[in-house]
C-alpha cells in the first residue's frame, strides 16, 4: 500500500467547533460523577450516540443530549479544563488557529451572569493558548430559538469584548425556525463592531437558508452551507464572493442530512470553487475531531494530497489570523506537501 501524508500534520484552521460539543467524552463522565448528574445511556458509552435530526423529534433529542452535557459545566475550573483539553486535541490534529463558538447565556446561570460567564470563557482561552501555543478566538453565537432582542444584547456584548478575544458573531440552533432577517439588526451591530458574521445555514434547511444568510445577514462565512449544492447559481455566487462554507462532513452524516459520508457534496462545492473550512462541529456527539474530516475528504471523496493541502490553505485564509502567522502556516502547508512519505527516511 502506498504511503500517504499524515493529515494530522497538515496545518489548518478550525473554524466550526461548538463549546460544550468540543468536550472529551471521558471528561463528561468525570464531571457528571463530580456533580451527581445522571447521564442518559447515549452519553455514557464513550461512543457517539445514534442521532437523526432531520425531523423535530430528532432535533429535540440532539438538543437534549447537548443540554445535558452542558449542565456538567458548573465551575470556572470546568470551563478551563474543557478549553485546555480542546486546544490539546486541536494541536494534535494540526490546527494552527481555533475559533470556538459559544452562547454565553447558556452558561450564565451557573457562572454568575452573562458578563462573568464570557469573562471566564475568555480567561480560559488565554490560559489554554499560553499552555498549548494554539491561538484561540471566540465566536459569540445567538440562538435562533430565542427572541431577536436577545441576539442584539449578545452582539453588543461580543463587540464590547472584541479586544479580549471575541472575533465573530454567529447564529445557531435549528435553522428551520424563524427567519434570518429577524436577526439582521444583531448582525449589523456585530459588523459595525468589526466582527466576522458567521451564521449557520444550509444544513437542516436547503439552499434558501444560505441565500438568506447572504442577503439578510451579509455573512462573511456560512456555518455548514452544504445544501447550497442544490442550487448551481448559489454555488456560483458563493464562489464569486469568496464566502467560505464551514463544512462538517461527520456532523452532516450523524444528523441524517446525508446518509453516507460520500453523499456529502464536498466535490460539488470544490468543483464550483466555493472556499471551504472543514470543521468537527460537536466531537462529543459526533465522535470525530478535526483531522478526521480531512480523512473523510480523502477516503470518501478521493481528495488528493494536493487538494487536501488547498483545503488547509482555504481554512487558514478564512480565519482572521495575523498576517505573519498566516504566512508561516501557509508556508508550512507547502512544506507538508513537499514531503514525500513514499521516499522513506533519508540516508545520512
Amino acid at each position: 500500500m502506498a504511503s500517504v501524508r499524515d493529515v494530522r500534520l497538515l496545518p489548518k484552521a478550525h473554524l466550526h467547533l461548538h463549546f460544550t460539543g468540543s468536550m472529551r467524552s471521558g471528561t463528561l463522565l468525570e464531571l457528571a460523577d463530580k456533580y451527581g448528574v445522571h447521564l442518559p445511556e447515549a452519553l455514557k458509552g464513550g461512543e457517539p450516540p445514534k442521532l437523526r435530526a432531520t425531523d423535530e423529534r430528532g432535533w429535540f433529542r440532539f438538543q437534549r443530549l447537548y443540554d445535558m452535557a452542558r449542565s456538567c459545566l458548573r465551575e470556572p475550573e470546568d470551563i478551563q479544563r474543557l478549553v485546555r483539553e480542546t486546544a490539546q486535541e486541536d494541536v494534535a490534529d494540526g490546527s494552527r488557529w481555533l475559533e470556538i463558538q459559544v452562547d454565553p447565556t447558556s452558561y450564565a446561570p451557573r457562572l454568575g451572569g452573562l458578563i462573568p460567564a464570557l469573562e471566564i470563557i475568555l480567561d480560559s482561552v488565554d490560559r489554554a493558548t499560553a499552555e498549548t501555543g494554539l491561538p484561540i478566538r471566540v465566536l459569540v453565537a445567538a440562538n435562533r430559538m430565542k427572541h431577536p432582542l436577545d441576539a442584539r444584547t449578545l452582539a453588543r456584548l461580543a463587540v464590547r469584548f472584541a479586544d479580549r478575544g471575541v472575533i465573530g458573531f454567529g447564529l445557531s440552533n435549528d435553522e428551520r425556525r424563524g427567519f434570518a432577517r429577524d436577526f439582521d439588526r444583531a448582525f449589523a451591530i456585530a459588523r459595525e463592531g468589526g466582527l466576522i458574521a458567521a451564521p449557520h445555514g444550509g444544513e437542516l434547511s436547503g439552499a434558501s437558508s444560505v441565500r438568506d444568510c447572504l442577503d439578510d445577514l451579509r455573512a462573511d462565512r456560512i456555518g455548514h452551507g452544504v445544501r447550497a449544492a442544490e442550487d448551481p447559481r448559489l454555488l456560483a455566487r458563493l464562489a464569486q464572493s469568496g464566502v467560505t462554507c464551514e463544512v462538517c462532513p461527520a456532523s452532516n452524516v450523524a444528523l441524517g442530512v446525508y446518509e453516507k459520508p460520500e453523499d456529502v457534496p464536498l466535490r460539488a462545492l470544490w468543483d464550483a470553487g466555493v472556499p471551504m473550512a472543514l470543521g468537527a462541529d460537536d466531537p462529543l456527539l459526533f465522535g470525530s475531531r478535526l483531522a478526521a474530516q480531512y480523512e473523510i475528504a480523502r477516503e470518501h471523496h478521493g481528495f488528493t494530497d494536493e487538494e487536501l493541502a488547498e483545503l488547509g490553505r482555504q481554512s487558514l485564509r478564512a480565519a482572521r489570523m495575523p498576517a505573519a502567522a498566516l504566512a508561516e502556516a501557509l508556508a508550512d502547508v507547502d512544506a507538508w506537501l513537499a514531503d514525500n512519505p513514499a521516499a522513506g527516511p533519508r540516508a545520512d
